[in-house]
């Protein structure tokens, strides 16, 4: 059976930071504006007021510090509190596609991989910027790549769940080597205005090659051992946003044509759900979770990945072993263990067992085994 591998993996992070200090005087701001606003509707008992956040119940709640954004002045804006981009015409690059391509450079040089070299284009994210032509075809022009491209959204798991695709390509023999790019700008469906989720989510794009492991030419590649996923339906993460939208107006700027998520539902459902799958599919392959020299997870909340990797390791995972990359760039969906990834594997050494684990919307999860090549 052909070997596949992880040859290169780049990230590209949005100009703008923001600072959980910086959101909160936004957010502040237009709650003192709301409840002044509405203050003899308040005191009638009709509406009810609103409460301000701060930066220390964000840290404590999330583990996330700060976030990239690819507009910043539109969302700290209390009139505006969502990111402005900028129209763009038919015969210029889209914004997803743009972003991706910086990805997918920096991962085909790690990768030493040129255009003639790819076969296949995933699109791969949880929130594309239109229906059609896929953002992966447009890439694949952008970049000169031949063969094929597609999109494909399991929202958080869109990119563990495009690994999988690639590594059943290759395996096939219908593709040498496949390109992933993640692209995810969720400030755009981000409520600013929700105090329960309004520092969530950064944007970024991160990129992935994948090839078969005869082609591969780069030093610290990642063979991938196995894959698993899984999905099981849940409404306690859903956007309703689509273009039906405008087949029931009445629904139009609803609170739930935005993220909306029942928190702490899915705490409770989500971490057993994923520990239970990283345990059960290392269990079939003959593979002990104490082999494990690093985990890289989901990057949603901080809390959530230490109970996990918890109960993987039978213990609290130790410096290193699960690294953390919320602080910087919050919950990025699809790509945050991708980044965490791509931050930080190259000091492991040849042998070096490791997990990138995915989980999200639907519920969905995807678990990919990694082991370091010599």
């Amino acid at each position: 059976m052909t070997k596949v591998v992880i040859s290169g993996t780049g990230v590209f992070t949005p100009p703008y930071s923001i600072s959980n200090q910086e959101l909160v005087e936004s957010f502040n701001t237009y709650v003192r504006n709301f409840n002044e606003k509405n203050a003899a509707a308040i005191a009638k008992g009709e509406v009810e007021p609103l409460n301000e956040s701060s930066a220390e119940f964000i840290q404590k709640a999330s583990g996330i510090e700060a976030r990239y954004v690819m507009n910043k002045d539109a969302i700290l804006d209390p009139e505006i509190m969502a990111p402005r981009l900028r129209q763009r015409s038919n015969e210029e690059p889209g914004i997803l596609a743009e972003m991706a391509v910086d990805a997918a450079k920096k991962a085909m040089a790690r990768a030493n991989k040129t255009p003639a070299d790819i076969d296949a284009v995933l699109v791969a994210c949880s929130n594309l910027e239109r229906p059609y032509p896929a953002i992966a075809v447009e890439v694949q022009d952008l970049l000169g790549i031949e063969g094929f491209g597609f999109d494909m959204n399991v929202a958080c798991s869109s990119a563990t769940f495009a690994i999988q695709t690639a590594f059943d390509m290759l395996r096939s023999g219908s593709v040498r080597c496949v390109l992933i790019v993640d692209p995810e700008i969720c400030s755009g469906h981000l409520n600013f205005r929700d105090r329960d989720s309004h520092f969530i989510f950064g944007d970024v794009c991160t990129a992935i090659i994948v090839e078969r492991e005869e082609t591969c030419t780069a030093k610290g590649a990642w063979e991938v051992l196995g894959t698993r996923l899984l999905t099981k339906f849940s409404n306690n993460i859903r956007n309703n946003f689509g273009f039906l939208n405008r087949a029931t107006p009445e629904g139009i700027g609803a609170k739930d044509k935005l993220f909306v998520q029942e928190g702490r539902k899915v705490f409770k459902e989500v971490v057993p759900m994923v520990s239970k799958l990283i345990l059960e599919h290392m269990a079939d392959m003959g593979l002990d979770p104490h082999e494990l020299k690093r985990m890289w997870l989901h990057q949603a909340n901080k809390g959530m990945n230490d109970m996990i990797g918890k109960k993987v390791l039978g213990r609290e995972p130790g410096p290193g072993e699960q690294p953390n990359i919320l602080n910087e760039y919050a919950n990025t969906s699809s790509a945050g263990s991708i980044i965490a990834f791509s931050k930080y594997n190259e000091d492991l050494k040849a042998g070096d067992l490791g997990l990138i684990c995915s989980f999200g919307a639907g519920y969905s999860a995807g678990n990919i085994l990694v082991r370091k090549r010599a």
